[in-house]
């Protein structure tokens, strides 16, 4: 299953609730390289422009004040346009 959830600008108070930002931050510059998730990621891209290309070939563009769900299994390949800054959590 390669079904990534993008929630555009999610309210202030939905992150609160969520507690996003007690979250660790990952970091990453201009790249492009593969992902396989073990386990599902939800993050919260504070910076940054990314495109997801899934195995099966479909494309997500993430920028910033995306709210992004990735499940467990999926593999991808990260092109990262500008520096990604997020908040991230597997579960």
């Amino acid at each position: 299953m390669d079904t990534i959830t993008i929630e555009h600008n999610p309210s202030t108070a939905k992150l609160e609730v969520m507690g996003i930002y007690d979250w660790p931050i990952w970091q990453k510059a201009v790249s492009v390289f593969p992902w396989h998730y073990d386990n599902q990621e939800t993050c919260y891209l504070l910076e940054g422009e990314v495109t997801i290309i899934t195995e099966t070939g479909n494309t997500v563009k993430l920028t910033e004040g995306d709210l992004v769900n990735f499940p467990k299994g999926l593999s991808c390949t990260w092109e990262i346009h500008k520096t990604v800054k997020k908040h991230y959590r597997f579960s």
